[in-house]
């Protein structure tokens, strides 16, 4: 058979059920090859939005997502997508093809260095140079992607290695086993817990599954100890819990650190630094941290934690459990009811909507298991902070990369993996524009997500820096097509939320048509600095 071939037979072996990408001459052996599979391909209009797809199936489903580009500009174009992968702790594999190693007659016409090009934002990037190696290849890949913290991997395939015969056998999947935690450690831990006065439970991306969602539910309201989420980790125990307290949004004061502020020991549960900097919670260096997680802590002056479980997480947790003292925490409920009433809050009536009417209406048109996908910008942080979420990875957002553009790509992925679930994207105008042309890939996938564009004409999240800095309005403004007429002319529906409408009925009828559809909203976002830097810097914690 031809290498390419072997490749995507070792990719069937490995579970592979889509591969997200775009074609070019330098693949068309890998092409046909899928042709021939079982493997359903999405071609997207741009390799960035097949990065994010995959990076978003990894997330999801905790099995690397796989992407494919061709060289040069198709390989720089995955570059955000798959470092977007690597700081969220997804698994994603991705693929460039490449010039032919041996008789290239093009000379250097679109060549680039890509495997030294990806090493800095994956796992590992090697070039695919006998077609003997592929099967031992992709299974490293596979496993280096789903081990410890997950993340990407890089292959390059040029097209004559592509083309070569080979009777090369695929390799047999193995399964990965996470290891169990240390007894003295689970012992250590459950002192730990039980001297301290204060512990506080910080949940993080790590977390966020359902596997290990129901023994941290079990383990809050047996111990009665309190916990926050990273923004990524949302929906970790949900927010109807007594012990939730919800989840963090600005990185620096805000009302969360009230509760975190009182704790003096922080109990880390998958947790990495690159969500929420350990400065923002432990700038004094005056916190006990008990890390449970699967991999060991990574170094940071802010976070050294006293005492680390390393294993499997809903085993750690489980066992935990069994040896600590129920108790009652008066502050930390003091805490939840003063954060509660903000996220409850009675908002103005006004048009254009204010942040968090947007966030009541969306909470409201959605039930509790229905997906949110959010794209990057300062609204990130009103949902982030207000909207309740009850079931793990219901809320989709990226507060490591934090890059813009990814919003619509993952709610595509998210609803062709859950296509009884509603799904729904929040992009601002700035944001969606980045990757506005796979609107016409899930048309023509038939992949009904609704789409609800934030529109101040402006990248709003930085004029509110720039109002911080007490600098000039100044660069950060521009003009924007009719969203409705852009929906309508690939074939989508288009609507606008128009003076008097009800926002959370609007999106309610859109779910009900099936549809592609784009809801156009304009926002107001003249409350930002009120809310993040004169409210938040006045702020009065419970006594």
């Amino acid at each position: 058979m031809k290498a390419a071939e072997l490749f995507i037979k070792q990719l069937e072996e490995e579970g592979v059920e889509y591969i997200f990408g775009l074609p070019g001459e330098e693949n068309l052996h890998f092409l046909d090859a899928i042709r021939e599979s079982n493997i359903k391909l999405i071609v997207t209009r741009h390799e960035q939005g097949a990065a994010f797809m995959a990076a978003t199936y990894g997330r999801l489903t905790d099995k690397p997502g796989v992407c494919f580009s061709t060289l040069g500009p198709g390989a720089t174009n995955l570059v955000t997508g798959i470092a977007h992968a690597q700081l969220i702790g997804a698994p994603l594999i991705s693929i460039s093809g490449q010039k032919a190693i041996r008789q290239n007659w093009q000379a250097r016409f679109q060549i680039i260095d890509v495997v030294n090009l990806m090493k800095p934002i994956t796992k590992k990037s090697i070039s695919v140079i006998d077609p003997g190696t592929i099967p031992t290849i992709i299974r490293d890949a596979f496993k280096l992607a789903e081990a410890g913290r997950p993340g990407a991997v890089h292959i390059e395939l040029p097209e004559d290695v592509a083309n070569e015969d080979t009777d090369v056998r695929i390799q047999k999947r193995t399964v990965l086993l996470r290891p169990c935690p240390d007894d003295e450690a689970i012992n250590a831990a459950a002192r730990l817990i039980n001297g301290a006065e204060d512990p506080l439970i910080i949940l993080s991306a790590g977390a966020n599954s359902r596997a290990i969602t129901n023994h941290l539910l079990d383990f809050t309201q047996k111990s009665g100890i309190y916990a926050v989420h990273t923004q990524m980790g949302k929906g970790v125990i949900t927010d109807d819990c007594e012990q939730s307290l919800f989840a963090t949004g600005i990185h620096k004061q805000d009302y969360i650190n009230c509760g975190i502020n009182k704790a003096d020991l922080i109990i880390t549960v998958g947790y990495n630094i690159v969500e929420y900097p350990p400065y923002v919670w432990n700038k004094d260096l005056d916190k006990k941290i008990l890390n449970i997680d699967l991999v060991p802590a990574e170094p940071d002056k802010y976070f050294n934690p006293d005492l680390e479980v390393i294993g499997d997480i809903s085993q750690s947790i489980s066992r935990i459990a069994k040896q600590i003292e129920k108790r009652e925490f008066p502050y930390f409920k003091k805490t939840r009811k003063m954060i509660e009433s903000k996220v409850n809050e009675n908002i103005e009536n006004k048009y254009p909507l204010l942040p968090h009417d947007i966030v009541k209406n969306v909470r409201h048109a959605l039930s509790m298991d229905d997906i949110l996908t959010l794209d990057n910008g300062i609204y990130k942080l009103w949902f982030s902070r207000f909207y309740k979420t009850y079931e793990p990875n219901t809320v989709l957002l990226d507060n490591a990369l934090a890059t813009m553009g990814a919003g619509l790509p993952a709610a595509i992925t998210a609803k062709m993996l859950n296509p009884e679930k509603n799904v729904l994207a929040v992009c601002g105008d700035g944001g969606f524009m980045m990757n506005s042309q796979e609107l016409e890939t899930a048309l023509r996938y038939d992949i009904p997500v609704v789409v609800l564009i934030l529109k101040d004409d402006a990248f709003g999240f930085i004029k509110w820096k720039q109002q911080g800095m007490t600098y000039e309005d100044y660069a950060l403004d521009f003009q924007n097509p009719d969203f409705v007429k852009y929906a309508e002319s690939y074939g989508a529906v288009g609507l606008r939320v128009e003076k008097g409408d009800n926002l959370a009925d609007i999106i309610y009828k859109t779910f009900s048509m099936k549809k592609v559809a784009v809801i156009e909203c304009p926002i107001d976002y003249s409350i930002n600095y009120d809310a993040f830097s004169k409210q938040l810097g006045n702020m009065v914690c419970p006594v």
